[in-house]
């Protein structure tokens, strides 16, 4: 009886793969009016040198030095502030404001830092978000070269 089993699994699978498969419809009413309306961006985000989100970048720096890096390095101060653009891209994408800058890390360096504060990219869609990139510490080379791609 236990040579039966494996082979009508195997009948039942060929089975169900050769019956027609309806082609794809397109969403029916609700569908399309259940949270499918698309994006509707107010472009309201902080200032470049916003306190919140200079600590942002500062925790998440220092945590990632000290977890992936094993290194004690410290974003110590943020200096010349300033955004170089604002939505630079087409009306319908998400809403950046990038920012450069300098800052002076704990072992007494100072290094160019590019960010952008984005709409809707925090914490599960809720806030704004931030992404970063100090030059001469993207290690990982996540923005690779020399952070152009955390630049608008």
């Amino acid at each position: 009886m236990s040579g039966r089993a494996p082979l009508l699994a195997f009948a039942f699978v060929a089975a169900l793969a050769a019956l027609p498969a309806a082609p794809a419809g397109a969403a029916n009413w609700l569908e399309m009016n259940f949270y499918l309306s698309g994006p509707e961006y107010e472009g309201k985000l902080p200032p470049c040198d916003d306190r919140d989100a200079l600590l942002r970048i500062a925790s998440r720096f220092n945590q990632k030095e000290n977890m992936y890096w094993a290194t004690d390095l410290r974003i110590l101060n943020f200096e010349k502030i300033r955004e170089t653009a604002f939505r630079p891209w087409a009306a319908q994408t998400i809403p950046r404001r990038f920012c450069s800058g300098i800052v002076e890390i704990s072992d007494g360096r100072r290094h160019v830092i590019n960010y952008s504060i984005a709409e809707d990219s925090g914490m599960y869609g809720a806030s704004w978000g931030v992404d970063w990139c100090i030059v001469g510490l993207d290690r990982n080379w996540s923005y690779n070269p020399a952070c152009k791609m955390a630049r608008p």
